[in-house]
């Protein structure tokens, strides 16, 4: 079967649970397959096309889920974009991915059409509730599941964008498909799973990650709108698994109602979509009992690593490759791979990998070695035992006076300072040295240590050449809506200590 649509078998399931809402009402795989067939109905009936771009800025909700699976019925392509863009980064996606039709929530429609008068596609809305144009308009007919061939897209996701302008990621239904599957089983799911689902679906983690995996398994969702710490510690009793980025947890492990108690009829907790710190881990592991399972993917590939389900899950890692995937670790100038235990540029190929990124076939080429591998841009090192570390983006390495200064393992030694939350390490312009190694750091309100304190500690554990010229406190790192530092946002507000 090519559609990814039908692997998820809906109405196989028919009288399951797929989604618990917020306010407690069931949606069973029934409603969602008629929910999907009728919207899908009504693709067809304003002239969606099998490879027209539907572009989605909606809020979380079945019925957003719903839109996902009718354009996957109808062999549209999928485009969900972040809630909180701009007008102007809005603009930009909708004369990029050139759509057919554009959903949005009913307080963005005017704004909405104002920007898209040059591309003129039909606009339809959606709330969080549910509700808008999209709904209103769905009739009692449903639609049968457009054949697709295993390469035809089924969703362009745009990378963050923080190196330049974003570009659109294309996914296939064979690349969704496989990774779905091979989660599925390394992650154990099954149809007795109840997955706590506090992530946005804009994004690859909350919708292909967790929606595709659970869909695929049979099991069900508490839908939760966000993540809110009270909202999360009521419905952790009823769910056996959750997945998350590191700042659910570090919140969680903030309330005191965190115990094992509470947790022990959890399966699994898995951590991605920004590095989770060792000391997270092993906080983790001491209040609830459970080790975090934490694993490596991207948007232009899915999941790529993962720490294993049964054997050691060690803190710090991302685990091994997963099945049919194949990971590499290389010298960045000549392509070949290092020994084990050095640092290099991270590669990977499988059925996981993207086709491209949409409408730059000149940049999709320069990410591609001749042999298949995507560089993924990623800097890190691989053991003996095939266990991946991460160090950082090939874009981040500091060349300070002409040496590699990796900031990942400055970032680990600040991190481990009594009183120190975390910290973020990077490069700014410096006359002398080309580059000056920089570090943020967010500490506990008791910490007292100056620049010179730390330093101090510092240099016992490091080379000359890598200590921060400048150690800044701050009330908090910047991230994106999936939790990553922007290191970009960091070096455009300090590049000018040096000057």
């Amino acid at each position: 079967m090519s559609n990814l649509f039908d692997a998820f078998r809906l109405t196989d399931r028919a009288e399951r649970v797929a989604i618990v809402l917020q306010n407690g009402i069931s949606v069973t795989y029934k409603d969602l397959a008629t929910l999907a067939g009728r919207i899908a109905r009504n693709l067809d009936d304003i002239g969606v096309a099998p490879g027209d771009r539907i572009v989605a800025q909606v809020e979380k909700s079945h019925l957003a889920l719903a839109l996902f699976l009718a354009c996957l019925q109808r062999g549209a392509v999928f485009v969900p974009v972040n809630t909180a863009y701009t007008l102007q980064e809005i603009s930009y996606f909708i004369d990029d991915a050139q759509p057919k039709l554009v959903v949005c929530d009913p307080e963005n429609l005017c704004v909405i059409k104002s920007t898209v008068a040059t591309v003129d596609p039909i606009v339809l809305t959606l709330d969080g509730d549910g509700n808008g144009s999209l709904a209103d308009g769905l009739s009692t007919a449903t639609f049968n599941v457009e054949p697709r061939a295993p390469d035809d897209l089924a969703a362009i996701l745009y990378t963050s964008g923080t190196t330049g302008r974003p570009k659109g990621a294309m996914l296939s239904h064979a690349n969704l498909g496989s990774n779905a599957r091979v989660l599925k089983d390394m992650w154990r799911f099954t149809q007795d799973d109840v997955l706590l689902h506090a992530l946005p679906i804009y994004h690859a983690h909350g919708l292909f990650v967790a929606c595709n995996v659970l869909l695929l398994a049979g099991g069900s969702m508490i839908f939760l709108p966000k993540f809110e710490v009270e909202k999360v510690l009521q419905a952790l009793p009823k769910a056996t698994t959750m997945m998350g980025i590191p700042t659910f947890y570090t919140r969680l492990l903030a309330d005191e109602r965190l115990t094992p108690a509470l947790v022990h009829h959890m399966r699994l907790f898995t951590s991605g979509s920004a590095p989770l710190l060792a000391e997270t881990h092993v906080a983790w592991k001491q209040r609830s009992s459970h080790a975090i399972l934490e694993r490596y993917g991207m948007t232009e590939t899915g999941m790529i690593a993962s720490n294993p389900y049964e054997s050691d899950r060690i803190a710090g890692t991302v685990g091994i490759a997963l099945p049919g995937t194949e990971v590499r670790v290389v010298d960045q100038e000549n392509g070949r791979e290092v020994p084990r235990d050095k640092i290099g540029m991270i590669e990977v190929r499988g059925d996981n990998v993207f086709k491209g990124y949409w409408r730059l076939p000149e940049k999709t080429a320069t990410e591609f070695r001749p042999d298949g591998f995507f560089i993924t841009g990623d800097l890190g090192t691989m053991d003996e035992r095939g266990y991946l570390r991460i160090v950082g983006r090939g874009k981040d390495l500091i060349i300070s006076g002409g040496l590699n200064v990796y900031p990942k393992e400055v970032e680990t030694e600040i991190d481990s300072l009594d009183g120190v939350v975390e910290s973020a390490v990077f490069g700014v312009p410096h006359p002398d040295f080309g580059e000056a190694v920089t570090a943020v750091v967010v500490t506990k309100k008791n910490f007292s240590m100056s620049q010179a304190d730390m330093l101090k500690v510092l240099a016992v554990r490091l080379a000359r050449f890598k200590l921060p010229k400048n150690i800044l406190v701050v009330s908090e790192l910047p991230r994106n809506a999936m939790g990553k530092v922007q290191k970009a946002e960091l070096r455009r507000q300090y590049r000018g200590l040096h000057s």
